[in-house]
């Protein structure tokens, strides 16, 4: 087993409201950024694992994401993996 480094980032699907991301839009607007036009707002989070290789590592996040961190009905994912170097931090 090797250790990864898996970075999920989770998004609102397009057919689903953002009201943060219309938030940040509005407050950008109002601060003189005139040329924003769309803001999504997601989240990112980093997951340390151990697996066999980088495909192993990404299945077993994609089956995190689809169980517990994303809610797959209004919201999409992307997933990375990368391998984890020896002495560093998440």
């Amino acid at each position: 087993m090797s250790l990864w480094l898996g970075r999920v980032t989770v998004i609102p699907k397009p057919s689903v409201n953002d009201p943060q991301g219309l938030a940040v839009l509005d407050g950008l607007h109002a601060l003189g950024f005139s040329e924003v036009e769309q803001v999504r707002v997601g989240r990112h989070i980093d997951v340390r694992l151990d697996a066999e290789g980088a495909e192993e590592a990404e299945a077993r996040l994609c089956q995190m994401c689809e169980t517990l961190l994303a809610n797959t009905l209004i919201e999409s994912y992307e997933v990375q993996v990368q391998p984890v170097q020896e002495g560093a931090a998440v």
